[in-house]
């Protein structure tokens, strides 16, 4: 079985080699990434992990589709070597990293758990700041545990999935978040499942991004998303933007998934064998040099944005907000009552 994992980069060589030895760890045979205009040695990274037959490097310089230049990479990536050969193929970020319960926690483990399955949902869980203010050189799933709980209510992009699917021909282009331009003739036929195990509705085939929230949907998978970081990153992350519309990263952001209220450990399971990966990419001596680099360039980037008043004031607001507090069922309601009035006189 061929599983590729799609994944589009900037300026995140110091998280890279974390990502590649988790997500090979767990069961994925290929990678295939995307980079776009780095200054911290990103795509020299992947450079070298090419000619060492880790991935396949594709460079992403535009022009770029008029939704964001992650669109823009996926659009085309339908007609290159490793997504025409994938048997299995799921599109995910840096910040994400998928956290198999099946069996041994494998890929394998989980396809096994769902046989009738050509589509499943890796809905995500969200993993809070819990006050942490400087990056450190250490894995990011070890260093962040807490976060959001098991069910939560409200707000709808806090149960957003990915999708792991088939590569059989019902769906022709790549998605960020599910794959498009459906077969019709085909998609039909698709067997979305959750990553609870639960068969879904056709919704799903056709358009669904977010799963049915108010339950627990991680009993066979769900999908670790680490969107915040140490708080310094996150000044990063707001200077380098948006990779799929514009609009600055702010304290809205923030607040909608800094939630802290729970601890989830289980993906440490995989930490054996994701360490010994891990060691074999940082013993390379160019691989760990360019890590040791883009370490020391995130620890300078940050001094130069702290002399702009704008990146002074949200990292002091950083430090100053606490940690989300998850809605309670009624207040939830409350709230989904509320978008469904605007929604039916936006649509009246």
């Amino acid at each position: 079985m061929r599983s590729l994992a799609v994944l589009t980069v900037r300026n995140e060589a110091a998280f890279l080699l974390e990502w590649l030895a988790h997500h090979r760890a767990c069961g994925f045979t290929g990678f295939l990434v995307f980079s776009n205009d780095c200054q911290d040695g990103t795509d020299a990274m992947l450079d070298r992990l090419q000619a060492m037959g880790w991935l396949t490097h594709c460079r992403n310089d535009g022009p770029y589709d008029e939704r964001g230049i992650q669109f823009t990479a996926l659009n085309g990536a339908a007609r290159l070597e490793p997504v025409r050969k994938a048997d299995w193929i799921a599109v995910l970020d840096i910040d994400e990293f998928v956290n198999i319960h099946a069996g041994d926690r494998t890929l394998p483990a989980l396809l096994g758990a769902l046989p009738g399955a050509t589509a499943i949902t890796l809905t995500w869980r969200l993993f809070g700041n819990d006050g942490i203010a400087a990056h450190e050189d250490m894995p990011v799933t070890d260093r962040f545990t807490a976060c959001a709980p098991s069910v939560i209510h409200w707000p709808w992009r806090a149960a957003m999935f990915k999708t792991l699917y088939r590569n059989d021909g019902t769906y022709r282009k790549l998605g960020v978040h599910r794959p498009r331009s459906p077969d019709p003739d085909r998609v039909a036929q698709a067997r979305w499942f959750d990553g609870a195990g639960r068969r879904l509705g056709p919704g799903f085939a056709r358009q669904r991004v977010y799963s049915d929230y108010g339950q627990d949907n991680f009993a066979l998978v769900q999908l670790n998303h680490y969107p915040l970081g140490a708080m310094d990153s996150y000044v990063l992350k707001a200077d380098r933007g948006r990779v799929n519309r514009d609009g600055a990263l702010g304290m809205d952001y923030w607040v909608e998934r800094n939630y802290c209220s729970d601890t989830d450990t289980s993906i440490a399971a995989l930490r054996p064998r994701r360490d010994a990966l891990l060691a074999e990419l940082r013993d390379d001596p160019v691989l760990g040099e360019l890590h040791r680099q883009a370490v020391a360039w995130r620890q300078a980037r940050f001094r130069r944005l702290m002399e702009d008043e704008p990146n002074r004031a949200l990292y002091a607001r950083l430090l100053m907000t606490p940690p989300a507090r998850p809605l309670t069922p009624a207040q939830a309601r409350q709230m989904i009552d509320h978008a469904r009035r605007g929604m039916a006189k936006a649509g009246g």
